[in-house]
């Protein structure tokens, strides 16, 4: 992973507003022709927006990486880059249980490692399977609860706890989960599970509890339902997030210049549906709303920040000084907005 960075605000400075934007460019060939179809009107203040600013940061990977360019920023506004960010190993699920629980599980538990547990549908077909979109399922919390429920058996053999969160998001808390990379859902979603699936001896027991489940599943009384009224089986489970918190002294949890974030996933929900129309929908949307507002604010002579992601790179682009704006924007002369993107 390669970032090239550039320090930003100092403690004291106030709140930055920051758009976060996923899926600004991504791989499919559909990407690149519905872009060149979207009628510069629809893009018109982001074009004028990054006129204004300059880069701050650039952080470019593989496109095979198993954490995508924009959960890397995320992992970055949220203090989470404090050991450094290792592939795979972005630690959400611990990050959401401190969140959420505080520490309330004592010191022992919090020591621990975390993962994701998400219960899925793979789209069986005669090569491989493919990972479709959990949320489709619209699973009831009752029937998660029984499934987690069910599965807790398997996993209490491998010293492996589940803690509800949401009905497609469990949490597992376990040792095994330490150092083992686990590719981010938004890696998988509408591809092949194949080249995602946790490697090697330390993904081994990962990999036999997806089998178990997949068995335990096919005859679940919850599918035999789903089934009789046409809705898809759950049947199998995908991992994520794994990992540590970093260093209690190296996390910047109250750093001003990491508030407020928006990160809105209208461009990769559309994209990971291959709606395309509906993608450009959502650049429109975002241009006219969360562009016109960032906009707004740097002609007030706000400090604002924008991070365009695609699927091997994300750019942090921030307010230039005012007294410089003009001379830059002259100087430089910034690429067009499709020039840009076609670079992540």
């Amino acid at each position: 992973m390669s970032t090239v960075s550039t320090p930003g605000a100092s403690a004291s400075a106030p709140p930055i507003p920051h758009l976060l934007l996923a899926f600004a460019a991504c791989a499919d060939a559909s990407w690149l022709t519905t872009l060149k179809s979207l009628p510069a009107a629809h893009t018109r203040h982001f074009a004028k927006l990054l006129q204004g600013m300059q880069r701050l940061d650039t952080d470019t990977d593989d496109a095979l990486s198993m954490s995508p360019p924009h959960e890397r920023a995320l992992a970055r506004v949220h203090g989470l880059d404090g050991d450094g960010l290792r592939d795979g190993l972005i630690p959400w699920a611990a990050w959401e249980h401190e969140q959420r629980t505080q520490g309330e599980f004592g010191e022992e538990t919090r020591a621990r490692s975390w993962a994701y547990v998400t219960p899925c549908h793979w789209l069986m077909g005669r090569e491989h399977a493919t990972l479709t979109d959990p949320v489709a399922l619209a699973l009831s919390e009752t029937d998660s609860r029984v499934l987690m429920a069910a599965m807790q058996v398997y996993f209490d053999a491998d010293g492996i706890h589940l803690h509800y969160v949401a009905p497609q998001r469990w949490l597992a808390e376990g040792d095994v989960f330490r150092d083992l990379p686990t590719a981010s859902l938004d890696r998988v979603l509408g591809r092949s599970v194949d080249p995602w699936l946790p490697a090697g001896s330390s993904g081994k027991t990962l990999r036999r509890l997806q089998n178990e489940m997949q068995m335990l599943l096919y005859t679940h009384p919850i599918n035999e339902a789903r089934t009789s009224q046409r809705q898809l089986p759950v049947n199998s489970i995908w991992f994520s997030g794994t990992g540590d918190l970093p260093a209690q002294g190296r996390r910047p949890a109250a750093r001003p210049e990491r508030q407020p974030l928006n990160a809105p996933r209208t461009l990769i929900d559309a994209a990971l549906r291959d709606d395309w129309q509906g993608y450009a929908s959502a650049w429109a949307a975002l241009d006219a709303l969360e562009a016109k507002d960032s906009l707004t604010r740097q002609s007030a002579g706000e400090v604002v920040r924008l991070t365009l992601c695609g699927e091997r790179t994300a750019l942090t682009f921030e307010s230039a000084p005012r007294s410089l704006r003009g001379r830059f924007t002259q100087l430089l002369k910034p690429k067009p907005l499709l020039d840009l993107l076609e670079t992540l």
